[in-house]
């Protein structure tokens, strides 16, 4: 009756610019003689019903008709439809099924209609490219001498060495143990990164903070001392730049360290902060119940006091004209990353977006969204991320569910659905700047995801000797294999978490931030990781190609991703048994890039938990 991914029904598909004519159409059996119907509209921000008659337009062969009707969306926003029939058998509603298809049903199940900013663009410079998240204590460490590094740090001398992960004689985790990476370390490091293909470096925390996660800011105008100093900074986006590397930076704007110039709990700083004087020009920017040890803080973590993003002169210090915002960026950071956006309020990132495209108009913005970004609701209130004057793009944890959920059992199918799912809600400005990571720093590696045990909520002493047997680790890696080619060709941007191209395994933190171990990694598992880089370079349909899924079942998925110049196909087998997969016949004049061509009867034959791509294009270089 309808498909809203399908141009016959809906014209256009996806999510479109505001005063974008949308054509509807649906085809109804004759035998209910349908008298009239109607598109039912509901306006998700104003809460406004509309309703558009539909037009009686012909027959579908001699069995069904064909209604239709246009619907204009004037300005940004969001809009759910279903269609309302009157028939012979009374009134009926057709919603929502699986796979966009309408099917006839009185359950409020409705498709979304995203409408963004018809002025809403994003950077191109990391469109087809691939990002590479750096824990920055962990990564490389230059031994370059440090100044101003705080005599309470614990410096680990073994680089190989387990992080802390036990409670200290007061029973708390202080996160205070550091193995020294930096940032000269990282500049070192630019050679192997341009081997892979990476394109923009994305940093947790470097300004100054008292944990190894820098999560807790002490100073957003400082980089933190046992990293650096704003010199090594510059000088690290500037050789990265000369190897076309940009940095994007973690910004977290909804809290503070409580060991902070701001708040100063423990009396670390001279100045007085807002917990040791109301008049602390940082007290506004606090929440205290009862000053000054009852305040708000995030997630109830006494150490991250939260901050109040409508005080003027917060405001000011991260958004203002040479606020924090654009000081980074102009000492060479081409964009932002922000900790927990949905906890940003929408003035604060619309504020943000307009400070950092003021400095550079490049600037990415890209915020950390774990669920479906278009229509999140947080604190009550759907959220408006995607329209056009907040986020450039946001992390792609459905897409991670999807690729690892695929690979560990769940049914094809099920997860081409999630993947299908974003793709018609976002705007094809955001698709193509996903970050598509299979892991972060968040959650427990992609290897032990794909090979371990389940967690089950084993606690910290299970999971420090916990480590992947021969065999187990051996089929980790096939597939690692599996997991990367499908980040690395789905549409978006892929984003490679230190070390998972090396094989690196672990369960929760601190066992998911070990150091990347130089000189032991996965030599062959790299060398795929540089194959998959070179495929990103030299295939444009990667950049910003259309994505066709061809099948999903059970084990086994393939989809094609296809641009003017080059057509891409992958096939996965997931699955523990060997496959055979009929592909068109125009894929035997292609290219294998990996696996082989189809034979005489246009079929592949997969081996279990293994993959083919076919390329067709002019001219290709691997």
């Amino acid at each position: 009756m309808f498909n809203s991914r399908n141009p016959v029904f809906r014209d256009p598909v996806g999510a479109v610019a505001d005063g974008t004519p949308v054509h509807f159409k649906i085809t109804l059996p004759r035998s209910l003689h349908c008298s009239a119907a109607r598109l039912m509209i509901k306006d998700d921000f104003t809460g406004e019903d509309l309703i558009r008659g539909m037009f009686w337009c012909g027959m579908n062969g001699g069995d069904a008709e064909w209604w239709e009707c246009h619907f204009t969306p004037e300005k940004p926003g969001l809009f759910f439809y279903r269609f309302q029939t009157d028939t012979e058998r009374g009134t009926l509603q057709i919603a929502r099924g699986r796979g966009g298809e309408g099917i006839f049903s009185d359950a409020p199940a409705f498709w979304q209609l995203t409408v963004y900013d018809r002025e809403f663009t994003t950077p191109d410079w990391l469109a087809g490219g691939i990002l590479y998240q750096i824990f920055p204590d962990r990564f490389a460490r230059s031994g370059q001498p440090k100044t101003g590094v705080p005599a309470d740090r614990r410096l680990h001398e073994n680089w190989e060495e387990q992080p802390d992960w036990r409670p200290n004689e007061d029973g708390r985790i202080t996160n205070t143990d550091y193995f020294g990476g930096d940032l000269r370390g990282i500049e070192e490091k630019l050679p192997y990164l341009q081997s892979l293909g990476v394109t923009c470096l994305y940093l947790n925390p470097i300004f100054e903070s008292h944990s190894n996660h820098r999560y807790d800011t002490a100073d957003y105008s400082r980089i933190d001392p046992l990293l650096g100093n704003e010199e090594d900074f510059s000088r690290l986006c500037a050789a990265a730049e000369r190897v076309g590397i940009r940095v994007v930076l973690d910004g977290v704007f909804n809290h503070t360290g409580s060991d902070s110039v701001y708040f100063n709990r423990q009396n670390r700083y001279a100045a007085p902060g807002a917990y040791h004087s109301k008049n602390s020009p940082y007290y506004p920017w606090y929440t205290f119940r009862h000053w000054p040890k009852d305040y708000d803080c995030w997630w109830d973590f006494i150490t991250l006091p939260s901050v109040n993003e409508s005080d003027p002169s917060y405001r000011a210090y991260i958004n203002g004209k040479g606020g924090i915002i654009q000081k980074w960026l102009s000492a060479g950071a081409s964009g932002w990353r922000l900790d927990v956006a949905d906890e940003l309020p929408d003035f604060f990132l619309e504020e943000l977006r307009t400070t950092a495209k003021t400095q550079k108009s490049n600037a990415l913005i890209l915020g950390e969204v774990w669920e479906d970004a278009s229509n999140k609701t947080a604190y009550g209130q759907r959220r408006r991320y995607l329209l056009g004057n907040q986020l450039d793009s946001v992390m792609n944890y459905p897409f991670r569910s999807a690729v690892l959920g695929f690979l560990t059992g769940a049914d094809a199918g099920d997860m081409m659905e999630i993947i299908l799912n974003i793709l018609e809600n976002y705007p094809p400005q955001v698709v193509r700047l996903l970050m598509n990571h299979i892991g972060t720093h968040d959650t427990e590696r992609a290897l032990t995801v794909l090979a371990g045990e389940p967690l089950n909520g084993r606690g910290r002493e299970w999971q420090s000797t916990a480590h992947l047997s021969r065999e187990r680790r051996r089929r980790g890696l096939r597939l690692m294999r599996l997991a990367s080619l499908m980040q690395f060709t789905l549409p978006g941007v892929p984003c490679v978490y230190y070390g998972d191209e090396a094989g690196m395994e672990g369960y929760r933190d601190p066992f998911n931030r070990a150091c990347y171990p130089w000189g032991h990694e996965e030599k062959e598992l790299v060398e795929w990781y540089r194959l998959l880089g070179r495929l990103r370079r030299n295939c444009p349909a990667l950049k910003e190609g259309n994505f066709l899924p061809l099948f999903a079942d059970g084990s086994c998925m393939g989809y094609v991703r296809r641009e003017k110049t080059s057509v891409l196909l992958c096939v996965i087998n997931a699955g523990a048994q060997s496959r055979t997969v009929e592909v068109p016949g125009e894929w035997r004049l292609s290219r294998a890039v990996i696996g082989v061509v189809p034979d005489e009867n246009n079929t592949l034959v997969l081996e279990p938990e293994d993959c083919v791509v076919l390329l067709k294009k002019e001219r290709s270089e691997f």
